[in-house]
């Protein structure tokens, strides 16, 4: 089984590669991903923002920049800032809880402000 490490070290790795399967592989059946438009729950719910994120990030020019990361135990916390053509990231934040190798819940918040 996979630790929380292990876990938030091949969400990042499949984040950056655009592998939509493998981010998706990290989460429970029944995870549930805070966002500040509301909860997702199930990988049906999820896929979507990570759709959007990784067309978003997918785009030339985009830039990424991890300026936190601690793990505790089944708890991990991300502090990140990036930009893309679309947006600016000018902080944001994940943090996730990982059971038996899988997230169980996750919540994220940013200051994102569009480009005009």
């Amino acid at each position: 089984m996979a630790s929380t490490k292990d876990v938030l070290a091949n969400h990042l790795k499949c984040f950056g590669e655009g592998d939509l399967d493998g981010i998706l592989s990290d989460y429970a059946a029944d995870a549930i991903l805070f966002t500040p438009d509301g909860p997702l729950k199930g990988a049906d719910a999820i896929r979507p923002l990570f759709v959007s994120m990784i067309e978003e990030f997918r785009k030339p020019g985009a830039t990424f920049r991890m300026q936190q990361q601690f793990v505790d135990g089944d708890f991990a916390y991300i502090l990140w800032t990036a930009e893309t053509a679309d947006n600016v990231y000018e902080l944001a934040t994940d943090t996730f809880v990982v059971r038996n190798g899988k997230i169980t819940a996750q919540t994220f918040t940013g200051k994102t402000t569009p480009r005009s």
